[in-house]
């Protein structure tokens, strides 16, 4: 039987691996590792928490003793390895947060990781999420390969480049069996409103302004977060040791262009007259470092795993809307910070 640990597993994107794991194979142990920072959110998790085969574990991935001793009461056979600081606001005004986590964290599990397996480590899967945003920015037309040379531009990008680094080297120095993933940027439901798309739906509502960096030039690719829970269970199950795989939308917007969607739905959802909410957008100085354009080549995961997005942009959005609409307390708790006390009240040590 496999008991995978998922860290930060009450994330945005982690709470959809986790859910998706409980739901999907009952036979596996899933437990979640998760700091509860900021955006750590157990109320996430309310679907699965019940389950039998699903433990959470409040921890950090820089407490080695505290992961050895989780190996060993849950028997660790894989890990899925999401836990990170990822917020490129954040890791300018605090670099040193990023470093810690994204790379002496993750080099700490690596190290519990290879300790607890040394016997079989070739029977084991160390599974790296990362992102697009080590391959530097794009000023053509082209699109990130899995071969595209890395070129950090901002401090969390450089500390995701730096953990992908590690989880290679002890591929190749101490034999792991290992794989990387590194994806476009996501959006939907449980999004820790600080990112784009959250922001301008919680902004909207509230009518708030929508601060939007520079001419909001710069263009993403956007993936629907459940096809990427979908994507690491395809890589997880089907992926080669030792590759990487990109996954993307296949889907690229301009930011302003997306903003003023979000304007459109928004008007047509709340019952306001056409055009009211772009008159909150307001232009602010662009951040530094900002990357002109990120776009992923998504063939290779498509091509030799059999995974393609299930879901159009335009869908999507219309379902992510939708769900911060009707989870109009969800959003209340986390930007109160009152989520905290669901933690306290369901798991005091």
């Amino acid at each position: 039987m496999k008991s995978i640990l998922i860290t930060g597993g009450a994330g945005f994107i982690g709470s959809h691996v986790v859910s998706l794991f409980v739901e999907k194979y009952p036979e596996y142990k899933i437990v979640n590792l998760d700091a509860l920072t900021y955006a750590g959110n157990l109320e996430n998790l309310k679907e699965v928490e019940g389950a039998s085969n699903y433990h959470f574990e409040k921890a950090d991935i820089q407490d080695s003793e505290t992961l050895k001793k989780i190996f060993q009461e849950h028997g660790i056979t894989d890990v899925i390895h999401l836990a990170a600081e990822s917020h490129v606001d954040r890791s300018i005004s605090d670099p040193l947060a990023f470093v810690a986590t994204n790379v002496m964290g993750t080099v700490n599990l690596l190290n519990v990781s290879k300790e607890a397996w040394s016997d079989n480590l070739n029977e084991h899967l160390f599974y790296h999420v990362s992102t697009d945003e080590v391959y530097g920015s794009l000023h053509d037309d082209s699109f990130f390969l899995e071969t595209t040379p890395y070129d950090p531009q901002s401090p969390y990008s450089a500390s995701k480049a730096s953990s992908d680094h590690f989880v290679r080297a002890y591929a190749n120095t101490y034999k792991m069996r290992t794989v990387i993933s590194n994806c476009s940027n996501n959006y939907g439901p449980n999004h820790f409103p600080e990112k784009l798309i959250p922001l301008c739906i919680n902004n909207i509502r509230n009518n708030k302004p929508l601060p939007i960096y520079g001419k909001g030039e710069n263009v993403r690719d956007w993936l629907f977060v459940k096809d990427h829970a979908r994507a690491i269970d395809t890589v997880f199950h089907k992926g080669k040791s030792g590759d990487t795989y990109n996954i993307g939308g296949f889907n690229e917007w301009k930011n302003i262009d997306i903003v003023r969607l979000l304007c459109q739905k928004m008007d047509e959802k709340l019952g306001r007259e056409k055009g009211t909410s772009e008159k909150l957008i307001t232009f602010v100085k662009d951040r530094a470092g900002h990357d002109l354009r990120y776009a992923i080549d998504a063939t290779k995961i498509k091509e030799e795993l059999d995974w393609e997005p299930s879901l159009q942009f335009e869908e999507g959005i219309e379902i992510t809307i939708d769900w911060y609409l009707n989870n109009q307390d969800w959003l209340d708790h986390v930007t109160s910070g009152e989520y905290q006390s669901y933690y306290e009240e369901h798991y005091q040590s």
